[in-house]
């Protein structure tokens, strides 16, 4: 009985089917071109993840969109200006610098800076607050005998 269970399931991995990545479109240039565009693209379903690996049907439908549009004789800009119009700039992983998306463009580097100014406020701060200590001859010599007595009693000093 346990000499047919591991046979099964030594047969178990060729039952398995793999099938085969098809291709999207028949020429292979106009497919390396598209799925270089569809890297440019965010898929609006899973939000981190651009339209040339998803699997939603979405991401399907652009890249149906674009394969359509390259087949009309449309540029790489153009197809993006398409869906920038149909989709909003969010659907582009790299959005350009305008007045509209300017304040995610700054607000990290202003995070940092204020972020520095606040540590360094903080700091001279503190440093005003410490005041210097000096000890009395009696306190230094107190402060000498502990240290004596300790360095005495540690075997590894």
């Amino acid at each position: 009985m346990r000499y047919l269970l591991i046979g099964l399931f030594c047969l178990l991995p060729g039952l398995t089917y793999a099938a085969v990545a098809k291709d999207i479109a028949e020429d292979p240039v106009i497919e390396a071109r598209m799925m270089h565009l569809a890297e440019k693209v965010r898929c609006l379903v899973c939000q981190s993840e651009p339209v040339s690996t998803s699997h939603s049907e979405w991401s399907h439908d652009v890249r149906n969109i674009m394969l359509q549009k390259m087949k009309e004789g449309a540029t790489d800009q153009q197809i993006l200006d398409m869906l920038v119009a149909r989709f909003g700039k969010s659907v582009l992983y790299d959005p350009p610098v305008d007045d509209e998306t300017a304040p995610l463009w700054i607000a990290p580097f202003a995070m940092l800076f204020l972020g520095g100014g606040l540590l360094v406020y903080q700091l001279k701060k503190r440093r005003g607050r410490v005041a210097d200590v000096t000890l009395s001859p009696q306190d230094e010599q107190r402060a000498a005998e502990l240290l004596n007595e300790n360095s005495s009693k540690d075997p590894q000093a």
